[in-house]
């Protein structure tokens, strides 16, 4: 008779989601730096990572526009993200059911404290 492997176990409570319970923020959305105040828009992921920090899926990192042709590398640990006077999610060229489907996915993983009114 075979064993089954067995795994260890893991601990309840973690400083990281699972990245199973990862929601990317998506492309476009105005985001601004929780440390350094730039604001900037997110254009996609990147696995070529520098440094030791990672999104809750433990190999990416977002790439941020902030710039004509200047991208900063940040986790979703780095980021607050922008709300319009509705509320929602401010991001390019996307209408309002988009943009409130959005809103809501991110506030189902992200606290009250990560969204902040746009100046």
């Amino acid at each position: 008779m075979t064993q089954k492997p067995t795994s260890q176990a893991q601990p309840l409570a973690s400083a990281q989601p699972l990245a199973s319970d990862w929601v990317r923020i998506p492309d476009g959305t105005r985001v601004k730096h929780r440390l350094e105040g730039h604001e900037g828009v997110i254009d996609g992921l990147t696995e070529m990572v520098s440094g030791a920090m990672r999104n809750p899926d433990g190999r990416t990192q977002y790439r941020m526009n902030i710039g004509t042709s200047t991208r900063q590398l940040v986790t979703q640990d780095d980021l607050n993200i922008l709300l319009d006077r509705e509320n929602l999610v401010i991001m390019l060229r996307q209408k309002e059911p988009y943009r409130r489907s959005v809103t809501e996915r991110l506030h189902s993983i992200l606290s009250a404290d990560r969204f902040i009114k746009s100046a």
